[in-house]
């Protein structure tokens, strides 16, 4: 099935790690359940990049959350693009919008969304977030409805 797919990172034996940004590692596979609607999360608790000026680490939250079309994200593959950002320089705000866009140009999904929590550096936190819908679809208005709505019940900042 991994070579049906056209995977070549899940399986392989041995794993490559890239420290610069590298969308080309992510790989997808076909959906089984494309006429159904259901959320996929993945949580990378230990994400890290740069500060694009002072070249500073930054630790964040990764979440995404996707409803998936015709295809899906590997998730050792996404493993490894996350992982790929740590020498990647970037504000919080341009890493999650990058993450989205690379994942909705691989997978083209019917709704996603980026959250980046990232720890404070400073005395502050940054917790950037960013959704897409598929246009022409209702998905579309549920990324305005959801957007619109992120922050009305923020979480507690208490695990910080």
């Amino acid at each position: 099935m991994r070579e049906k797919e056209g995977l070549t990172k899940l399986g392989s034996g041995s794993t490559q790690y890239s420290f610069d940004y590298d969308p080309g590692l992510l790989e997808s596979f076909s959906n089984r359940h494309p006429e159904n609607d259901y959320f996929v999360k993945f949580n990378c608790p230990e994400f890290t990049s740069l500060c694009p000026i002072t070249g500073q680490p930054d630790y964040a939250n990764i979440v995404i959350s996707y409803v998936p079309d015709e295809k899906l994200v590997e998730s050792k593959s996404l493993k490894l693009y996350l992982c790929s950002f740590r020498n990647h320089g970037d504000f919080h705000e341009d890493v999650v919008n990058e993450i989205m866009k690379d994942l909705v140009k691989l997978l083209e999904p019917k709704y996603i969304e980026v959250w980046g929590r990232f720890l404070p550096r400073g005395g502050i936190s940054i917790d950037p977030y960013c959704n897409y819908g598929k246009p022409g679809t209702r998905w579309e208005e549920t990324a305005w409805e959801r957007l619109k709505n992120h922050d009305l019940m923020p979480e507690m900042l208490d695990n910080r």
